[in-house]
């Protein structure tokens, strides 16, 4: 296992670099993120998280490989393949499981409080890094 690479202001790691086997990949404490909370996490087939909710914060998953059945506290259902996006409010029960004959590769963010808006900006053409 390699360790994340920094730099000023950035940090670079492969998903293999922040762990083996199933499990949690601490994302947030690897690569130093501050703003909103981040792990990957890689599941077995026929395994999964437990029926859960959040206080504060609202998630998103991303199917990265394998395929994932996401349940909610209505009852529903619904099978998700790679390239797949999912939003779940604080307060909603939410399970997911592996279904598929891979690992189940996701990426779940956390966050509060809110959309920042578009804040990007070129550097000044006279910056060392432009």
């Amino acid at each position: 296992m390699h360790a994340a690479m920094s730099g000023e202001g950035y940090a670079v790691a492969a998903l293999d670099d922040l762990g083996e086997g199933p499990g949690f990949r601490k994302v947030r404490r690897e690569l130093g993120v501050t703003e909103f909370g981040v792990n990957a996490l890689v599941i077995p087939k026929g395994f999964g998280g437990p029926l859960h909710f959040h206080d504060r914060q609202q998630e998103l998953y991303f199917v990265h490989k394998g395929r994932a059945r996401f349940e909610f506290g209505d009852g529903t259902a619904h099978e998700a393949g790679p390239g797949t996006l999912v939003r779940v409010d604080a307060a909603t029960h939410r399970r997911y499981e592996s279904i598929g004959d891979e690992d189940l590769v996701l990426l779940a963010v956390g966050a509060e409080a809110g959309y920042v808006g578009r804040d990007g900006r070129a550097p000044a053409p006279d910056a060392p890094d432009a």
